[in-house]
């Protein structure tokens, strides 16, 4: 009956968030191509600073566990991945890497998750409700899964890598500033000790005889020593004017007004871009977290970006409150009170 009688060995498989997993992904990158080279540009990660910064700047009430490095973490993560995953614990929020999840109804019921540490990662299994799991960019075919900005604009993603590794590789080989000089006939080492003597002279005064000879049958053209410029013409192949726009056409992606990085922006229009950033691209973000925060955390929590970052706009706040004072006072004056004045407030979108 042998070998039926051996105990038959337990095969163990690594999970899909393990080490595995991650070699797979990147042995896949490399058969496919780059992918994801858009983030390591100075552009993006400009993007990220700022939404970085503008998360960690939030007022934060309800809740102490949404700390500003968490919130800085968060952001990140959502503005990298589209997704930023928080295991919840007495100790506080603690971030994962990696993760898989399970869904009913396309809603996340249970999460195996890989935590960083020092000496390796750890695997881990929680219910829906031990879990932070902030997301961006829901698709209705995935609405438990976030995408990241890069991800829904990867044709400008990828043009901007393009035209930046071209000019990284004309820039590296090119012969910029290069130039040929003709020089009668001679040897080698003639040539080699004359292309010597011209390296390091800026400044001096260089001397060289030369004459017109007859060489392959014909004579030397007159212009004798007259330099020719091997510096690549780039001018035509509009690839700053590319770059300029893949650069632009990026920043809208994060929400970040292009004018914020133009050499000859105005204060008002750092202002501006500044209060588009805050009300129209991280508040929202704020509001998705709160609501998931509310859910789990089992206490009202809200976020708000805009009173932080109110700098932008201390003397338009200053004037609208002296503005609101007056009318205020005009309103008692005139016998506008109760019923009439909330009206009237609720008619300039003043709410509580």
């Amino acid at each position: 009956m042998w070998p039926f009688k051996q105990k038959m060995a337990i095969e163990t498989r690594s999970s899909g968030s393990g080490y595995t997993a991650q070699i797979m992904a990147a042995r896949e990158s490399y058969i496919s191509g780059a992918s994801g080279i858009g983030e390591l540009t100075a552009t993006v990660q400009a993007c990220v600073t700022l939404w970085e910064s503008g998360l960690a700047l939030a007022d934060v009430s309800g809740t102490d566990m949404l700390t500003r490095a968490c919130m800085a973490l968060s952001a990140r993560s959502l503005a990298l991945r589209g997704e930023a995953l928080f295991l919840i614990r007495e100790t506080g929020l603690i971030p994962c890497t990696d993760w898989d999840l399970k869904t009913r109804n396309s809603k996340p019921t249970a999460y195996r998750v890989t935590v960083a540490e020092a000496g390796g990662g750890r695997s881990e299994t929680a219910l829906a409700a031990e879990v932070l799991h902030f997301r961006i960019g829901c698709d209705t075919a995935t609405p438990y899964l976030g995408s990241a900005p890069l991800g829904r604009a990867s044709l400008t993603a990828g043009m901007m890598q393009a035209i930046e590794s071209a000019l990284a590789e004309v820039y590296q080989t090119a012969p910029l500033g290069s130039q040929v000089v003709p020089f009668p006939e001679a040897d080698e080492t003639e040539k080699e000790r004359l292309s010597r003597a011209f390296r390091g002279s800026r400044g001096r005064v260089i001397l060289r005889e030369s004459v017109n000879v007859s060489a392959a049958g014909g004579p030397a053209p007159q212009q004798d020593w007259q330099p020719r410029d091997l510096t690549p013409d780039l001018s035509r192949s509009m690839a700053g004017e590319s770059l300029g726009a893949a650069r632009d056409a990026v920043s809208m992606v994060f929400g970040v007004l292009p004018a914020l990085a133009n050499g000859s922006t105005t204060g008002p229009m750092v202002r501006e871009a500044q209060r588009h950033l805050a009300q129209l691209v991280l508040q929202p973000i704020a509001m998705l977290m709160a609501e998931e925060a509310t859910a789990k955390l089992g206490s009202d929590v809200l976020i708000d970006c805009v009173r932080p970052m109110q700098a932008f706009d201390a003397g338009g706040k200053a004037r609208a409150l002296s503005t609101m004072i007056q009318a205020l006072a005009i309103a008692k004056e005139s016998g506008i009170e109760g019923a009439a004045l909330r009206d009237a407030l609720t008619f300039i979108d003043w709410a509580d």
